[in-house]
């Protein structure tokens, strides 16, 4: 396959699987030193990957100015986009997507050497020169390791992200965060895109009444995305009357949410992207898991850390919303206080 100098790895979304990707940037980077190596991914998510030392160029997809584009007939918006990537003259991509759009972006980058998986869903296997043909029944991370094995080089396990620095710099001098900086804090994600992942909203609560009434941690701050908020409710009206209790949730950008997360002292989160920051930045954490495969999707080399009470009868699919969340209720508040206390006092 010869000496790449120019590569380009293709994992757009969503946030959580690309923090977990770094392995694949680190690998290659590792493997060829002197080689450029971009990351094309989603706009909006290129602060996850922005301040990472490995990383020649971001390049932005501009997911939804493209598919309104082409849904009022503007063919040649994407033509123009399709020919700035190729511009960039790749001699090898990386698809560690799998998806028929970005096999297509790999096709379309004009890369001599395409790599992805042999089971790559939506026929984007067909866009690819090299397949890799390992079992499915991988963790994520090990599957897209094994990409960086079809491409030559030795894997590399390194979750590190890095925050961006100008948020490192404003998470110093935002006034939200003033009261934090001397205290040991707790960043609880509360929140799923699926109800089937969701812990119940008043347990989270009752844990932060316990980590605060036990003197576990000094502050909590609560964080989600903007449409989540009803999902926490019963948290942003303890934040309303407890100034220990930081109210966050759509009021952080992605790179503030990893400069937050950077510095906790415990993170507990459902199945969700603020999970996957919390291993890239070795944080203590305490990861609750209903309907999820841990052992494919889980964090990654943290399955100790991770609560989940399942038996061979019951369905883990994430889009059985009541499945899931009589899964996600097997979880106490007393084993999280405890598995909270565990994870702090090892930090000591």
């Amino acid at each position: 396959m010869g000496t790449p100098e120019r590569i380009l790895l293709i994992r757009p979304s969503a946030l959580g699987d690309v923090c977990r990707s770094v392995p694949v940037l680190v690998s290659l980077k590792r493997a060829y030193p002197k080689a450029r190596i971009d990351w094309l991914i989603q706009e909006g998510f290129e602060d996850a990957i922005r301040a990472h030392p490995d990383l020649s160029e971001v390049l932005p997809f501009p997911r939804k100015p493209l598919g309104e584009a082409l849904r009022r007939g503007r063919v040649s918006v994407l033509r123009q986009w399709l020919g700035h990537l190729r511009s960039h003259n790749y001699d090898m991509v990386i698809d560690a997507q799998g998806l028929f759009r970005s096999g297509f972006f790999a096709w379309a980058s004009g890369a001599k050497h395409r790599i992805g998986h042999a089971s790559a869903r939506e026929l984007a296997w067909l866009f690819y020169t090299d397949r890799e043909r390992g079992a499915q029944e991988r963790h994520t991370v090990d599957q897209m390791l094994a990409l960086v094995a079809t491409a030559g080089a030795q894997p590399v396990v390194d979750m590190t992200l890095y925050a961006p620095p100008p948020d490192r710099d404003a998470l110093d001098s935002d006034d939200r965060f003033s009261s934090m900086h001397s205290e040991r804090y707790a960043v609880i994600a509360p929140t799923s895109r699926w109800p089937g992942k969701q812990w119940p909203a008043e347990r989270f609560e009752s844990l932060v009444d316990r980590l605060l009434a036990e003197g576990m941690i000094d502050r909590v701050a609560i964080v989600g995305s903007p449409g989540e908020r009803d999902q926490c409710i019963p948290l942003l009206e303890r934040a309303a009357r407890d100034p220990r209790v930081v109210d966050l949730v759509g009021k952080t950008s992605i790179g503030l949410l990893m400069a937050l997360i950077e510095r906790s002292a415990l993170v507990v989160a459902n199945d969700s992207a603020a999970l996957h920051m919390a291993v890239g930045f070795a944080r203590p954490i305490v990861a609750l898991f209903g309907p999820t495969r841990v052992e494919l999707v889980g964090p990654y080399g943290h399955e100790r850390d991770v609560l989940q009470h399942i038996t061979p009868k019951d369905t883990l699919s994430h889009k059985d919303d009541r499945a899931g969340q009589t899964l996600m209720r097997r979880i106490t508040v007393d084993e999280v206080v405890e598995a909270c206390c565990n994870r702090l006092n090892m930090q000591q």
